[in-house]
């Protein structure tokens, strides 16, 4: 089943490169059925495009997998909204059979996601941009919300970044928000234009920011905070996942590698 995608909806095949790819490793730290069947299912050549998997993405899917599973035990029947989902499987991972599942993404994507992850009575899609704030019309708060953005903000510029993160908190007290970054520097590369391999070049990613100015800056924005998490991710095996553990835990290299944001309200 082909697919036809371009600009910044064709990274939900980059994501599903990596993650896919480490769920059909026998060690895989990433259990995802649904990705490697919908991988399988895309005659795209993954490999010409994007190079070999490097485990990125399915780490952060695991990271946030991490974090939610904990939130969906504190708020049963509680609503998740998944912005800029994509092909993300998380839904189908960590279903526990009660929560509301909201999937936002542009159209292009969601047509997309719908012709190999239907919606369900517990899994809506909203053909919408994140920056389109109709999608908080259809959030059920009742039982709390969490929102993620995974591989998202980095696209949009920080004003946008900023405007979307004051509009969620004030609409939904008590939210936690889960997000990534790119440090400046990657930020600059990309819009510099960074070539993945000689068949794919990166979409310009306009935000970038160090994980060290991260929680003050959230603060910042949103004074009615509580806690903020940060921590760096990136490779997941080999030489480099050991040279980023390093680099975690010393403040200026922290400041290198991409970062996730946990936010408490």
């Amino acid at each position: 089943m082909s697919v036809a995608l371009g600009g910044v909806p064709e990274t939900m095949l980059w994501t599903l490169h990596n993650r896919a790819s480490e769920a059909k490793r026998p060690d895989a730290f990433l259990v995802d059925p649904e990705a490697v069947r919908i991988y399988e299912a895309i005659p795209y050549d993954y490999m010409r495009k994007f190079g070999k998997p490097d485990g990125t993405h399915a780490l952060r899917s695991r990271i946030y997998d991490d974090a939610l599973r904990p939130w969906l035990r504190a708020h049963p029947g509680g609503t998740v909204v998944e912005l800029g989902c994509g092909l993300e499987t998380q839904f189908q991972r960590i279903d526990d059979g009660l929560v509301r599942w909201l999937c936002v993404d542009v159209p292009d994507a969601i047509d997309v996601r719908e012709r190999f992850l239907p919606a369900t009575d517990r899994c809506h899609h909203v053909r919408a941009s994140a920056l389109d704030l109709s999608w908080l019309d259809r959030v059920v708060p009742s039982r709390g919300v969490f929102v993620s953005a995974q591989g998202l903000f980095m696209y949009f510029t920080e004003a946008e970044v900023r405007g979307l993160l004051v509009a969620i908190v004030e609409r939904f007290p008590g939210v936690e928000l889960m997000f990534d970054v790119i440090p400046p520097w990657f930020s600059r590369r990309t819009v510099a234009g960074l070539d993945l391999t000689e068949g794919y070049r990166v979409p310009p990613m306009p935000w970038g920011i160090k994980r060290g100015e991260l929680a003050s800056t959230l603060r910042q924005w949103l004074p009615s905070i509580k806690r903020v998490e940060t921590r760096s991710y990136g490779f997941a095996r080999g030489p480099k996942k050991v040279i980023q553990a390093v680099f975690s835990r010393i403040p200026k290299l922290s400041d290198i590698p991409p970062a996730i944001a946990h936010v408490y309200t």
